[in-house]
């Protein structure tokens, strides 16, 4: 294999993006022969003794990316120290290492989220400047004005920083709600919720319902299925 920086070594083992490698590497959680790793460091898991919190380094055989649908309350997350449920419990035991999911999907929403033992494959979704496409569908309270609707779309400033244009638009009405398709270019936290709070129309229910061209289709929620490289190909690479 050879020597290669440790922080993509972390990815491809499953563990973590390259990103929260890098971090782990700064928090010194991360130790090549006995020595305090840092960052930028390379090493060879052939020859080099790979720890990282003490435990040994394992590469993944054959990389593993799963599509689940995600039911609301449990979190997008490998562990939880307050013992909430987590994605990785939907799973069987014997898949569960090295998977870690692939962006984040916040504990009130629910559909597709994708786990991942590839690194690389990691880096190329949640990394900003590929700005793959993420559909949900979106029921808020009330009747939005077509103004309002424009604000959406045109992207609604959070924290003092512009958002990108969202491709929206609306399916119905039924009862006081409305149910919005929405498609994303990047994913920011609570980007949803917030912008429809911020435009007078809370969220009722959020469900992603694609991710680029992997669709959640009839997969039930709490399932999932394996998704085949036909699928997540041109996932890997910038549209």
């Amino acid at each position: 294999m050879g020597a290669d920086r440790l922080q993509k070594l972390l990815a491809a083992a499953g563990l973590c993006s390259r990103r929260q490698a890098e971090t782990w590497l700064r928090d010194g959680r991360v130790r090549v022969n006995g020595g305090l790793a840092q960052l930028g460091d390379r090493a060879d898991p052939a020859t080099d003794r790979i720890c990282v919190d003490g435990q040994p380094l394992a590469l993944p055989s054959s990389t593993l990316t799963l599509l689940l649908n995600k039911p609301p309350g449990v979190l997008s997350t490998c562990h939880d120290t307050h013992g909430r449920p987590t994605v990785l419990d939907l799973l069987p035991t014997d898949l569960r290492r090295g998977l870690h999911p692939v962006g984040r999907l916040d504990a009130d929403s629910r559909g597709a989220l994708l786990l991942s033992n590839d690194g690389d494959l990691t880096l190329r979704l949640t990394h900003p400047r590929y700005g793959h496409r993420k559909t949900y569908r979106v029921w808020v309270e009330g009747l939005p004005r077509q103004t309002t609707l424009e604000r959406w779309r045109a992207g609604v400033p959070l924290d003092g920083l512009a958002s990108l244009p969202v491709e929206l638009r609306r399916l119905r009405h039924h009862r006081g709600a409305t149910l919005l398709e929405l498609v994303l270019r990047e994913g920011r936290n609570r980007q949803i919720r917030r912008t429809a709070e911020i435009l007078g129309h809370p969220v009722l229910d959020l469900s992603r319902i694609a991710i680029g061209p992997v669709q959640l289709g009839e997969l039930t929620e709490g399932s999932w299925r394996q998704v085949e490289p036909r699928e997540w190909g041109p996932l890997a690479v910038a549209p």
